[in-house]
């Protein structure tokens, strides 16, 4: 009989991030960020069964219905991010496999200067890059370092809830959008009467999510999100892009005053041909970066980050020459990751 468990078992244990699974397509697992096979094949009717059998009754009338559903399947192997959508007619399912443990940031690798950042007492702290990227990943052992060192209370908003965090040294509430609240506005609006000192928003996806996280950044707290951008230039531009023209100038202001950094990160395959790597730009919005941003000059910003060392700042090709450097990842492979090859040749 077919199984949706033995089929997310077998790609857990063989370190796969992703299982896509629909009718007339079959059963494809993601592995170091390359397409492969399933060892078994289905019919339609077991792949309808199998991607149902994952929902709740709520969520059986929005698929029936033809509607994308968000949500976390939860079985004993531990948690899956699924998305069901529908693709000429049949129902498909992409599965993100996540981790039963939540990674210090020391054991992902990434740059001291994401701790210093995980204990700013205010403002407002991006994640960006492409999916699949890692972000939340990064976010969660963030906000898990905050738990460790901080005593305060963290509120998380999120669609749905991927990681599960221990209480540390901080308070932590997680609230699922859809489960414990009926929309990301009705959550935001209500976070600045929940006494938070730590706010997580999953993902900054529309003009009101956006405007929501500047305000509340800017009310004095702590908040941190993810965007689907490449590059600090490009992510504030989306930012200020978001809102009617006669709003840019103010949100320009709005924003250099309460943004901290952007953190875009990449996953690119290690050389060894098993696993993957993190490569990172970081954008610390000092004094210069932060007048860069009220006078609409985000396209400078990537020079500033080239001579932000000393603050912890970090560039694309920075980082990728570093990997190619230490022999994790062939040069071919980090050209194709780079946003400008000649520049990155020249740190080579």
């Amino acid at each position: 009989m077919a199984n949706i468990d033995e089929i997310l078992a077998y790609a857990r244990n063989q370190g796969c991030s992703d299982v896509h699974i629909g009718e007339d397509t079959g059963v494809t697992l993601r592995l170091d960020g390359q397409l492969v096979p399933y060892i078994q094949e289905y019919n339609n009717e077991e792949i309808t069964q199998m991607i149902l059998s994952m929902c709740k009754e709520r969520l059986l009338d929005i698929v029936k219905a033809h509607q994308d559903a968000d949500f976390v399947y939860v079985n004993n192997e531990g948690r899956h991010r699924v998305n069901i959508y529908f693709q000429q007619e049949h129902i498909t399912a992409a599965i993100r496999i996540i981790n039963n443990k939540i990674k210090s940031l020391e054991e992902l690798k990434l740059p001291p200067v994401l701790n210093k950042l995980a204990l700013l007492p205010r403002g407002l702290v991006l994640v960006t890059g492409p999916t699949g990227s890692g972000k939340s990943t990064t976010l969660a052992a963030m906000i898990d370092f905050v738990s460790s060192m901080r005593n305060c209370h963290i509120l998380t908003i999120e669609d749905p809830i991927e990681y599960v965090y221990s209480h540390k040294q901080a308070l932590i509430h997680q609230r699922e959008v859809y489960e414990d609240v009926d929309s990301f506005d009705t959550a935001l609006k209500s976070a600045m009467r929940e006494d938070p000192d730590v706010i997580l928003v999953g993902e900054m996806r529309d003009y009101e999510t956006i405007q929501a996280v500047i305000t509340l950044a800017e009310t004095g707290h702590l908040v941190f999100s993810t965007l689907h951008t490449i590059g600090a230039p490009k992510t504030i531009d989306r930012i200020i892009d978001v809102f009617p023209p006669h709003k840019q100038d103010q949100i320009r202001t709005l924003l250099a005053s309460v943004l901290q950094a952007v953190v875009t990160q990449q996953l690119l395959p290690l050389a060894s041909g098993s696993g993957r790597t993190a490569a990172l730009e970081v954008m610390v919005a000092n004094d210069a970066i932060k007048n860069l941003i009220r006078e609409n000059k985000a396209h400078q910003i990537d020079a500033m980050i080239q001579t932000g060392k000393n603050e912890g700042m970090i560039s694309l090709n920075a980082s990728l020459a570093n990997l190619v450097r230490t022999g994790q990842v062939n040069q071919m492979i980090a050209e194709k990751y780079s946003l400008d090859v000649g520049e990155l040749r020249q740190y080579l």
